[in-house]
């Protein structure tokens, strides 16, 4: 599972609908649940049950609806770690391009 997956399992599994996930995520909806689908497929498990007005978790999907505390505050410290990154790198181009 790669981080985007990752983000993706965390935003379905707290939102619990696929419209309301795919905002978050700044996606389009069949996007989201293709990679959610494709991600199921990989896991060999079902993680989610589409409704027409919600999502259900799966008894799989709830074990790591478990881990999804522990999963958000990872993506939350891979977003500070690129925003650090982005900016030491703003500096270093500053460094070698005077009058920036």
């Amino acid at each position: 599972m790669d981080l985007r997956e990752l983000q993706y399992f965390v935003a379905v599994a707290e939102e619990l609908h696929f419209a309301r996930a795919a905002e978050r995520v700044c996606i389009k909806q069949s996007p989201l649940f293709k990679a959610i689908t494709q991600m199921e497929r990989n896991l060999g498990v079902r993680l989610f049950i589409p409704t027409r007005r919600s999502t259900k978790v799966t008894a799989v999907g709830r074990g790591g609806f478990h881990v999804v505390p522990l999963w958000r505050d990872a993506l939350v410290a891979v977003a500070r770690s690129d925003s650090v990154i982005a900016g030491r790198q703003s500096a270093a181009q500053a460094e070698i391009e005077p009058g920036r």
